[in-house]
């Protein structure tokens, strides 16, 4: 069983040092290369030792014992610790594993993840063994202890909720509390509940990370003071500055919803800035099509353009990230005793990896990917194919509601009074509205409304990809959201879309109804084909992805479908409630 994410065991230490004292060799031996070393702040020149997956050695001697070892000539190459994703959230399409193989081939080796949807798609225990499985895979994988759900649920799915979070608290491979995107409920809503979380995990000495777009200072100062460490949310140079100045260690956004980064960067150095050792990089969990490129290189990238010291640009991406979580001395840097996660670099000037070695195996080598099989009991941990048992029936289709949502941009909605002819069995073309139903999973309740901006001429998109793992239907017409949801039903959850009868698109999501099961380059084009359907069929903005997941998320303005029903955000009140089927 692979143990770096929590330690090696007592035979494994002896034999590594063994191989300083010349009694075993390395399995690998980089000579004569060009490393990083982020204690120093220098690059330094000499040789890297592994076992394994254990870095035992970096410095200007050469092992006395290397029969078996492989010997690798790093002459032509810098070599960087593998780069650190602070802050993913790996559903968004895409599964863990996928995101994770991905992301080592170009370079992010230890990613910090959201466990925000083994909260709502299966058992504890069953997430407990899933996170036991992933350790298997080439990047190594921590986790997040989440305390509110992002949307409002029913009384008995909330208290399901609640009670999963302490045992996540205390889990080993969770290193952080957070996001809290609820944030108003303890500030200024008394929720004694979330701040006793809060509490909680800093009595297991881990850092709490908060959600605070657009705060003043005076809500950045108090969520200091119950406890928040770390903060994602700055649009600005001058938001970043306000948080470090508070204390806040500052993770620095350039995602697909927000691609902030270059002119937060632009604007630090303009300003004069040059102490870069409290902030990190991250993507914030964007969509498959934005990762294009991998996930922290081209962060590393615009600072290096923006003109951030070089080394300082490498150490956002590595070191600095490391010590925030306390695993430093485990990833983050290349010095004796860390997990052997090194990127390959032609230039210091490029920080795309030619070559990469994760956990000791090469996961790319001279620009070619090399594939490790690693099965994931998906099944047998609870995360299967959506088994609906339900329909929609004609009587749920009522829309005699009359407040809309209206999309300001991909995922913010601000409330609309209704004035169109609802009792037709297809919306006009004249205009952006459609037919908006969230419906229950279980097939229990749902609310129904319209929605104005998704789209021109769409008849039904369905959807079993959302924030909460309930049903998004939405169109034009009502027969073609119908024959939507039942082609979802047949291939186990998905995003299909219909028009005039005719199924124009699928995305199967087989596992939970949430997740594809594809390798990230496909999934790639097939979110980029959804998207092309959904331009010609009138969306205007950029992430329908997004629009999707954040329908009911109650922590963007101004109003949401959620299982309680139309919400004000503001002001957490049901303004129509959700209706029982």
């Amino acid at each position: 069983m692979n143990e770096t994410r929590f330690r090696w065991r007592n035979r494994q230490l002896r034999e590594h040092a063994a191989i300083i004292d010349g009694k075993k060799a390395p399995t690998k031996l980089i000579k004569n290369t060009t490393y990083l070393n982020v204690y120093l702040k220098k690059w330094m020149h000499g040789h890297i030792w592994l076992y394994d997956d254990r870095i035992i050695y970096t410095g200007q001697e050469l092992p006395s014992y290397t029969e078996g070892t492989e010997i690798i000539d790093g002459t032509d190459s810098y070599i960087v610790p593998g780069y650190v994703e602070p802050h993913a959230h790996p559903f968004q399409l895409y599964n863990p594993q996928s995101f994770a193989e991905y992301a080592a081939e170009t370079g992010t080796t230890t990613l910090v993840n959201d466990n925000l949807m083994w909260l709502f798609l299966t058992e504890k225990e069953k997430a407990f063994s899933l996170l036991e499985e992933f350790m298997d895979l080439p990047a190594t994988m921590y986790w997040w202890a989440r305390f509110d759900p992002q949307s409002v649920l029913r009384d008995e799915d909330r208290h399901a909720f609640d009670s999963q979070i302490p045992d996540w608290i205390t889990h080993d491979a969770v290193i952080q509390g957070g996001e809290l995107t609820a944030w108003p409920d303890v500030l200024h809503h008394g929720d004694e509940q979330i701040l006793h979380f809060m509490q909680e995990t800093k009595r297991s000495r881990k850092p709490l990370e908060a959600h605070l777009p657009g705060a003043s200072e005076q809500t950045l100062v108090k969520m200091r003071l119950l406890g928040m460490d770390s903060e994602h949310e700055s649009m600005t140079a001058d938001d970043v500055l306000k948080r470090l100045e508070i204390g806040y260690h500052t993770g620095l956004r350039y995602s697909s919803i927000r691609p902030d980064l270059p002119d937060i960067l632009q604007g630090l150095v303009d300003q004069g800035h040059n102490h870069f050792d409290h902030m990190m990089y991250t993507t914030d969990g964007s969509t498959p099509g934005f990762y294009r490129e991998g996930l922290i290189n081209p962060c590393i990238q615009i600072a290096l353009d923006a003109g951030v010291p070089e080394i300082d640009a490498y150490m956002m991406a590595t070191y600095y990230a490391a010590r925030h979580f306390g695993i430093e001395n485990r990833v983050g840097s290349l010095n004796a005793g860390r997990v052997a996660h090194l990127n390959f670099l032609s230039h210091p000037k490029d920080p795309m990896p030619h070559s990469v070695i994760a956990k000791g195996e090469w996961t790319k080598r001279d620009g070619e990917v090399l594939k490790k099989e690693t099965p994931i009991q998906w099944e047998k941990n609870g995360v299967k194919p959506l088994d609906l048992d339900w329909e929609v029936t004609d009587a749920d289709m009522q829309f005699s509601m009359p407040i809309g949502l209206e999309m300001v941009n991909d995922v913010i909605m601000k409330p609309y009074a209704i004035d169109t002819d609802v009792y037709t069995d297809r919306l006009s073309e004249d205009n952006k509205e459609s037919y908006l139903m969230l419906m229950d999973r279980e097939g229990e309740w749902m609310v129904n409304t319209l929605l104005k901006g998704f789209t021109q001429t769409l008849g039904g998109l369905v959807s079993s990809y959302s924030n909460t793992g309930d049903i998004i239907l939405t169109g034009k017409s009502r027969k073609d959201m119908k024959k939507a949801f039942q082609r979802m039903k047949e291939i186990g959850g998905g995003i299909v879309l219909v028009n005039e009868g005719e199924v124009l698109y699928e995305l199967p999501l087989a596992l939970g109804g949430v997740m594809a099961d594809l390798p990230m380059k496909e999934l790639m084009e097939e979110e980029s084909k959804l998207k092309d359907y959904l331009l010609q069929h009138g969306f205007t903005f950029n992430d329908p992805v997004y629009t999707l997941l954040f329908l009911s998320s109650m922590h963007l303005p101004f109003i949401r479908i959620t299982p309680l029903g139309i919400m004000d955000v503001k002001k957490k009140e049901v303004l129509f409630p959700s209706i029982m089927r």
